[in-house]
């Protein structure tokens, strides 16, 4: 099953819509500032997406970190996709903060970290708390449903051997899928989770696709989700 990009008028504003997300991020930032602060040793690492780095994702990682978690990126520089990375230097950048923490790290990931994150999950459970997506994905159809799959495979060309059920069928950790229906880079249908595990939430917020790692509302979600561990 395949599913068509967002409409073009939604791709088209998402960018400006995303600046209007980090302004309204400023307006919020002090009540979420005020939320309650962890007390135990906590690891968090932020994986960007397509294209992203961990300077787009820096205002979140010190947020966290005020938060008293042990924040990090992913210290895999831009993300352009497998081919830009190793599984062997993603996972020494992860063994820091299982140290740091409690033997586990929590994992958020925009977009295609979020993939990312899903499978670090998947293969490594007894070191992951939970994973929390932001418009990542990784539902039946997502090949087609993005209008950065273009530009994603002529980045990496060796196609993703995985199939949809695979990408689709939710990690074995408590995980979290955030996911805007005014997405203009992916069918915000693709970000959704199936099934009906008591482990397994959908969230809804409003707000671009470029911007949800600067949106309040997914600032709160994330700060709230990791206080529940």
């Amino acid at each position: 099953m395949s599913m068509q990009p967002p409409h073009m008028l939604l791709a088209l504003s998402d960018g400006p819509r995303a600046l209007a997300d980090a302004a309204c991020l400023q307006i919020f930032s002090p009540l979420l500032r005020q939320l309650p602060k962890t007390n135990r040793r906590h690891s968090v690492m932020v994986l960007p997406g397509f294209l992203g780095d961990d300077r787009g994702n820096g205002p979140l990682i010190r947020y966290l970190r005020h938060l008293g978690y042990t924040a990090t990126g992913w210290r895999q520089g831009r993300n352009l996709g497998p081919e830009s990375f190793t599984e062997e230097s993603l996972t020494a950048a992860i063994e820091p903060l299982i140290e740091a923490g409690d033997g586990k790290v929590s994992l958020v990931g925009h977009s295609l970290g979020g993939i990312y994150a899903r499978e670090i999950a998947r293969m490594r459970p007894e070191n992951i708390h939970q994973v929390i997506t932001l418009g990542s994905p990784f539902g039946k159809g997502h090949q087609d449903a993005s209008h950065a799959s273009r530009l994603y495979r002529r980045l990496n060309p060796h196609p993703d051997v995985r199939d949809d059920d695979s990408l689709n069928t939710p990690p074995p950790v408590p995980t979290t899928a955030i996911y805007t229906k005014a997405d203009g880079v992916v069918n915000w249908r693709t970000s959704l989770q199936q099934g009906d595990d008591h482990d397994v939430h959908n969230i809804e917020v409003a707000g671009s696709h470029i911007g949800l790692n600067l949106n309040a509302a997914v600032w709160f979600w994330i700060a709230r989700k990791l206080a529940a561990i």
